[in-house]
């Protein structure tokens, strides 16, 4: 595994501890703050690691391949998003964003760019919270009945984000993770007491398919701080006091005796379960850097972080509502699917229903439409512009200076170029040449279009033509140089004139559709 990979973004109070973590496993890089009085507190503590104030500057270098983020809620979105952008892996503490929506960008985003996205759910990664998974999921404690946690502190305060944003994250993460599944239904009720329009206190119920319910009870209003974890079922309660100095997991076999057909307590003590006395956080550090190395994905992953968004979405949404039960929406599915070895360099923009296969490249400011279809080793160069219902075959590259309008077809292989004298140890990027091909054209497999024509509406290339002038609309054109060699209808088949007193007309035998030729020019006519 490589060491001094990770910069730690933040250097507040959570981000002390990651910076700690980091430089014991051997990873920390930098730290990057914006608040520069905390340099020679981390030129002491950590020698040899950079302090950086410019966050824009730190992504921009390449012995930075990892960035871990601490910084309050409300920026992570776009600081995920700039990370990722500049092909960094990020680790991002909770919550990854403050909606599903930008959640499901950002996960998006990371499949796209090949990157590593985990987010800093750190019960998941408890000792205590691993060994209660063992006991769910071996059945000691039977069938599950219901959960409830407390996670109650006096402070931090926040104004950023209220207290269900601020501590729930973590007890939605953990319940997700015992039960394996989600709720269909929330309902939450909270108050505001020190700010008007945040909430200090929130309780929260869950209601799971399998008829498990739940509660998450979360306060910055509380006298003393307290994290528990209590797990019923039918053979034995599990009780993880993460606050306690010592026996932080218990579990309390059979607490429940029916006598008479009624429930009746059954008193006994709660016997301590053993489990390594490591520290979450290091835990947690090392797994990120593992993924690095392995380029496995997180067990916090970015799709396990939207599901906890999807929960508390739906939680703030109740919350809104005076406690209303409100459904958990599905995830936000993004709008266009690329396959996971394709690379998208954003800022670029994909219209909805696109799909984009196998090795495909499309750069920054490249434009697509809605329901394209880019097959495999497609190449799209920036500037570009690809309209909607587009089919491009593969191995085509697109350069810069071409426009595809709806409905075009570009079969395999075929080729654009956009200078017309091209010399390898000349630049003639201030000569590009456009190249149009208008809507619903078909450039056939190994045509190439040589820049600075246009291709008219309709019109058909043939496989392997070599266009070198305009194509006029409805035209067949083949050979090299292409010439005209007939004319198409909308529809793909192919026309054939006869003289009407000195016009020539046409009727697609396919679909009935009527043209008109004078010369070099077809129009379609009406009845």
């Amino acid at each position: 595994m490589q060491a001094h990979r990770v910069a730690v973004v933040g250097h507040g109070y959570w981000g002390k501890n990651l910076a700690r973590n980091f430089f014991q496993l051997g990873a920390l890089a930098a730290v990057c703050d914006s608040d520069s009085s905390r340099r020679s507190a981390v030129a002491e503590q950590y020698p040899g690691v950079a302090f950086v104030s410019d966050c824009d500057a730190l992504l921009q270098r390449d012995d930075i391949h990892a960035v871990a983020i601490a910084t309050p809620a409300a920026t992570h979105y776009e600081m995920v998003k700039q990370a990722l952008q500049a092909g960094k892996d990020v680790f991002v503490e909770k919550p990854l964003a403050l909606t599903a929506a930008q959640g499901a960008e950002l996960v998006q985003l990371a499949r796209e760019r090949g990157r590593v996205l985990m987010v800093g759910h750190l019960l998941r990664y408890h000792p205590a919270v691993t060994q209660l998974k063992r006991l769910v999921d071996g059945g000691a404690l039977g069938k599950l009945y219901y959960l409830y946690s407390n996670r109650l502190n006096l402070g931090r305060f926040r104004t950023e984000e209220n207290i269900l944003w601020s501590f729930a994250p973590h007890d939605v993460s953990v319940m997700l993770y015992l039960l394996n599944e989600m709720p269909e239904r929330v309902a939450a009720h909270g108050g505001n007491y020190l700010h008007t329009h945040i909430a200090d206190t929130t309780i929260t119920t869950l209601a799971f398919p399998s008829g498990v319910r739940a509660h998450i009870f979360v306060s910055w209003l509380h006298p003393h701080k307290e994290h528990r974890l209590v797990v019923v079922g039918s053979e034995g309660m599990a009780i993880f006091a993460d606050t306690e100095p010592e026996h932080k997991l218990r579990i309390l076999r059979q607490p429940v005796e029916w006598r008479e057909r009624m429930p009746v307590p059954r008193l006994s003590e709660a016997e301590p379960v053993p489990f390594e006395p490591v520290e979450p956080l290091r835990v947690e550090c090392q797994h990120f850097l593992e993924c690095l190395a392995t380029r496995h994905t997180p067990a916090t992953d970015g799709e396990e972080a939207l599901r906890v968004l999807q929960v508390l979405e739906a939680c703030q949404h109740s919350l809104n509502q005076n406690g209303d039960p409100v459904s958990v929406a599905p995830a936000p599915k993004p709008v266009y699917f690329a396959h996971e070895t394709a690379v998208i360099d954003h800022p670029c923009e994909i219209g909805e229903g696109t799909r984009i296969w196998h090795f495909s490249h499309v750069m920054p400011h490249a434009k697509i439409g809605n329901n394209c279809n880019i097959g495999q080793n497609v190449f799209i160069a920036s500037g570009v512009v690809v309209g909607d219902n587009v089919k491009i075959q593969n191995n085509v590259s697109l350069y810069t200076g071409v426009v595809l309008e709806d409905d075009v077809f570009c079969g395999p292989s075929m080729v654009f170029t956009n200078v017309i004298n091209p010399r390898s140890h000349i630049s003639r990027k201030a000569e590009y040449k456009p190249t149009l091909v208008k809507r619903g054209a078909t450039l056939g497999a190994n045509c190439t279009i040589v820049c600075g024509t246009t291709i008219g509406r309709y019109a058909f290339v043939g496989a392997g033509a070599v266009v070198t002038r305009d194509v006029p609309d409805y035209a067949l054109v083949t050979g090299v140089p292409a010439r005209i060699t007939g004319w198409m209808c909308q529809c793909g088949v192919r026309l054939h004139f006869e003289s009407q007193g000195g016009v020539e007309y046409a009727a697609c035998a396919h679909c009935g559709a009527r043209y008109r030729k004078e010369g070099e020019t077809v129009r379609e006519v009406s009845e």
